[in-house]
């Protein structure tokens, strides 16, 4: 579905290129790692990051383990600034490498409060990969470990990211020209 209202950013063949250098990066950076002892945690951001999230563990060429956070700093359709834990993950991740896959990070605060969530229960290390990077937006000191691409302010949607619950499904990546028509 094509809009005019959308810039095409990045295309579905740009993205999936991207994903399995990303897959194969990370897949190397883990090869020394002993399957039989623990496997890596791959945790999705949810709702934004299930795409990349599927696409890049399918691509991981080692045994992994996988689980799914929800977390939101959003009421009533505002930003709030409180963070809200949805749903946290079932894994115990004690001892465990611990790779959060998230689609964008935008202010970072909601990335950095789930990083100091996890860190509680003792991982052996926490990294983080994402789908998009917006550091011009940075309001807090967290850096990912693994990008996708890093882009300019502007609002997205696709693969994974909506604008009120719409254009998630877009197999490309898009800016949206004027938000209030989309």
């Amino acid at each position: 579905m094509m809009n005019d209202n959308f810039k095409i950013l990045l295309t579905q063949d740009q993205i999936q290129k991207r994903v399995k250098e990303l897959a194969e990066k990370i897949t190397l950076d883990y090869s020394s790692v002993d399957n039989s002892i623990r496997r890596p945690v791959f945790i999705c951001t949810l709702k934004g990051a299930i795409y990349f999230f599927s696409d890049i563990t399918r691509n991981i060429k080692r045994p992994i383990m996988l689980d799914f956070a929800k977390l939101s700093s959003y009421k009533n359709g505002t930003v709030s600034g409180d963070m809200e834990m949805q749903s946290d993950i079932t894994t115990d991740i004690e001892g465990r490498d611990v790779i959060i896959v998230e689609d964008i990070i935008d202010s970072g605060k909601t990335l950095k409060y789930f990083v100091e969530h996890l860190k509680k229960r003792n991982p052996a290390s926490i990294k983080i990969c994402a789908f998009l990077d917006k550091k011009e937006r940075r309001e807090v000191d967290i850096q990912a470990d693994y990008v996708g691409f890093d882009i300019p302010c502007g609002f997205v949607v696709g693969y994974g990211l909506d604008y009120a619950e719409k254009y998630r499904e877009l197999p490309y990546l898009a800016e949206v020209i004027d938000p209030s028509k989309a």
